[in-house]
């Protein structure tokens, strides 16, 4: 154990690491140090670590596997918490149909279990590589189908506060965003399922991936989608037609595959990737009037 994560206690279950690379913690492969990286393993030592960094005045935020995040060349001046194997549980409820869920545990994971148990409504996020918590706070999904449609229950824990429970009718689900408090810690979930045909859920997963596969460059470090699309607009297009489509700073590059994918073709550093951002924030806006919204979340950089 670290002698800063002795300040914890002497029961502090977890990790601390000091300056840590974010670009080890996150999809695209870029980012500066934090100032603390801090895994907790159990409730009463994320508890302890709140408590601790809201007494000391540092700065956190909460992260799953940093698959919808940039995060700043100088890194961020505070503390990353994540939440670890006492947060990873998946555990499915034969009488009422549903899924206890950690936060921590993988999107991935909770389709497979849903198909091992001939349940459906999790198809859409096969080949998701986000936790369920980062799932939960963006309510991710497609066009048509999203997380929030499946929920049940949140829990939270809100420090000096303690242990919130949300219905989810507590919640406002919209595209790309809830209404659950940035300061509190999303830390399990029930999700509901139905009824299904292995055979048939099988063929919705292959068709999913199989257009992922095809049309989203997986094989090169990104953040995923960049931009909200607008309303009944496809950013993909837009982006084509203002002539981007495959334009490059340094090691970053919109994709020539999907323009809504920057991707990391080596070496990137974020002033690259949000340079490219900015361009493209610039152009569809003096062509179509269209403000695009970054979907990605953003570590480190002044406001």
């Amino acid at each position: 154990m670290s002698p800063f994560a002795r300040l914890f206690g002497p029961r502090f279950e977890g990790t601390v690491l000091e300056n840590e690379p974010m670009s080890r913690h996150t999809t695209y492969r870029i980012g500066g140090p934090a100032r603390y990286y801090i895994q907790a393993d159990t409730l009463p030592s994320l508890t302890r670590v709140t408590e601790a960094l809201r007494a000391w005045g540092v700065p956190w935020v909460a992260l799953g596997k940093g698959s919808n995040l940039l995060v700043s060349d100088e890194g961020f001046d505070g503390a990353v918490i994540t939440l670890g194997r006492g947060f990873s549980a998946c555990c499915y409820n034969e009488d009422v149909a549903t899924f206890s869920v950690g936060s921590a545990c993988r999107l991935s994971h909770v389709v497979r279990e849903a198909f091992s148990h001939g349940r459906a409504g999790f198809e859409f996020a096969v080949g998701t590589p986000g936790t369920v918590g980062g799932a939960l706070r963006m309510n991710a999904g497609t066009s048509r189908e999203y997380i929030g449609s499946r929920v049940c229950t949140v829990t939270t824990l809100r420090p000096g506060t303690g242990l919130r429970r949300y219905n989810a009718s507590d919640i406002e689900w919209g595209y790309r965003e809830t209404s659950l408090p940035y300061d509190e810690i999303v830390l399990e979930c029930e999700l509901s399922t139905n009824e299904g045909n292995r055979e048939e859920i099988r063929m919705r997963m292959e068709r999913s991936l199989s257009r992922r596969r095809t049309t989203q460059p997986l094989a090169l470090p990104s953040c995923g989608s960049v931009f909200r699309n607008p309303e009944r607009e496809s950013v993909g297009r837009l982006i084509e037609n203002v002539g981007l489509k495959g334009a490059s700073c340094g090691g970053a590059q919109i994709s020539e595959l999907h323009a809504n994918f920057i991707v990391n073709r080596g070496g990137a550093r974020a002033v690259e990737v949000l340079a490219l951002i900015h361009a493209v924030q610039n152009a569809v806006a003096d062509r179509y009037g269209i403000e695009l919204v970054p979907e990605v979340r953003f570590l480190g950089f002044p406001q």
